[in-house]
């Protein structure tokens, strides 16, 4: 089998790194994605001749598929695991297997405001008080950092919120695993938080000392010929090592987002004069085209940074002409009436991407609400002016460009936008589908959606000849004619 110059001219440059690679069709769909080590030598592999003649026939089946292939350098092949998992997750490739039960990386959780508090591994992070460390690529190597903070800081690991004499009685872990035991009051409560602030820091990276005990414990067993001994320890620290690095490179960033973000906040709060630090922050936008499947989105930002779990989207149902300050009057009045109801906390300050008149259409409706006092400011993209009706103020405001106010309420915006365009692409495309292959006669829902998945879209669809589509199980010669003729541009 020959495969394309294009191909050809592209395996001689693949790099000697770890990566990610993403093989497509001749649709340009991808059908497969997987990672390496070294991009080189991976890729490669699959168009060697050696590689054709033992492969299985699912694998065979794959490399005769490939017309094109792209790749992602990344740093490390840890990188390399999670952003394959993220990809595989987000386009479905039709030759993966793995990932497809949505398996989440695994993570540590600990709960500081518990008593006594004690790690346990969890896939969801939640929008709770606890802390969470990881995702980790590497499963062995989060519950190796998990164990190691049990025995050196003498963790507990019974369920209990406040453990006692009554989980004492069935529990060696104190002599087995050198658990601290404040069941039995053999440690104090400051000293045992004492355990656990040292236990989060060695994850966040921050305590490399410990990384060197256990070399200096496995360089003496190995001197003494314990070399099990030593081997074990030797495999832990890798483990460990994994795991720390892994988090701390992500620490460094979000640690400066976070203070940058903060800084931000701070500035804003003087900037438009508020009473109370703007820490939960809602952004509203519309999206619609010529008033039709017009939608509206809620994003929301905690300390200046996006917390997606809190993010809404609604479907405009009152407002049918093209008006974006009564669309965006009704998702204010939605969101705010239904906070009300279920006694809900509100946010710091309310943002519209919009002008003046987006924003006295927001007021108004919390006017109405009676929320006359929870501040709410327009971001207009033109000039990037703030639109603030309160506290004397006349004008629009324009902050300097490197204003880190600025980019706190530009990025919460933008993020508004696009999270309100995504889903009104999203309906407008499915209508669009629907309406295509809807009027061929004889499909059902159950087919249309075999023919969506095998082919990706209308529009390659309409690229396939009546033979190609004729090959789907269900359809037939005379079905795929059909369908051919009525979706004909």
């Amino acid at each position: 089998m020959n495969f394309s110059e294009k191909i050809s001219h592209k395996l001689q440059l693949l790099p000697d790194k770890p990566g990610v690679y993403l093989m497509r069709d001749r649709y340009g769909r991808i059908i497969y994605i997987g990672k390496a080590t070294s991009l080189r030598n991976r890729v490669r592999w699959y168009f060697r001749q050696g590689t054709r003649k033992s492969a299985d026939p699912k694998l065979r089946g794959l490399i005769r598929s490939i017309q094109d292939f792209d790749y992602i350098v990344v740093r490390d092949e840890a990188s390399a695991v999670l952003t394959e998992g993220k990809m595989i997750k987000e386009y479905r490739p039709r030759y993966n297997v793995a990932f497809r039960d949505d398996k989440r990386f695994l993570l540590l959780r600990i709960d500081p405001n518990e008593p006594y508090p004690r790690f346990n591994a969890c896939r969801i992070k939640k929008d709770d008080t606890a802390l969470y460390f990881g995702p980790y690529a590497s499963t062995a190597a989060a519950r190796a950092a998990m164990a190691f903070c049990e025995r050196r800081f003498g963790l507990r690991q019974c369920v209990a919120r406040i453990p006692g004499p009554e989980q004492y009685k069935h529990c060696l872990n104190d002599i087995i695993r050198f658990c601290s035991a404040p069941c039995m009051k053999k440690i104090q409560q400051r000293e045992y938080r004492t355990r656990v602030e040292l236990a989060c820091a060695f994850l966040r990276g921050e305590k490399q000392e410990y990384l060197q005990e256990i070399e200096a414990e496995m360089e003496q067993e190995a001197t003494a010929m314990n070399f099990e001994k030593a081997a074990a320890l030797r495999d832990t620290l890798w483990r460990l090592q994994e795991a720390v690095k892994q988090r701390s490179r992500g620490t460094k960033t979000l640690k400066t987002k976070r203070e940058d973000a903060k800084a931000g906040l701070d500035e804003l709060k003087g900037v438009l004069g508020l009473d109370v630090f703007p820490r939960i922050i809602e952004c509203y936008d519309i999206s619609n085209i010529s008033g039709t499947y017009a939608v509206g989105s809620m994003v929301c930002s905690v300390d200046g940074l996006p917390q997606k779990n809190r993010y809404r989207l609604f479907r405009i149902k009152t407002v049918e002409d093209i008006d974006d300050p009564g669309m965006m009057a009704e998702v204010i009045c939605r969101r705010f009436t239904r906070l009300q109801e279920q006694k809900k906390s509100y946010p710091d300050l309310v943002i519209v991407d919009g002008g003046i008149t987006q924003l006295r259409a927001a007021q108004a409706e919390l006017n109405r609400l009676k929320l006359t006092d929870l501040p709410l400011i327009g971001l207009a993209k033109r000039f990037e002016e703030i639109y603030f009706e309160r506290k004397s103020v006349s004008k629009p405001i324009r902050l300097p460009l490197d204003s880190l106010a600025l980019k706190v309420v530009q990025h919460i915006r933008d993020e508004a936008h696009r999270f309100a365009l995504t889903y009104h692409r999203k309906l407008r495309g499915k209508r669009i589908k629907e309406s295509l292959l809807d009027e061929v006669p004889g499909i059902g829902d159950k087919r249309k959606q075999v023919l969506l998945n095998h082919f990706g879209s209308i529009a390659q669809l309409k690229k396939a000849s009546a033979e190609q589509i004729a090959e789907i199980s269900g359809v037939g010669f005379s079905m795929a004619e059909r369908i051919k003729k009525n979706i004909a541009p």
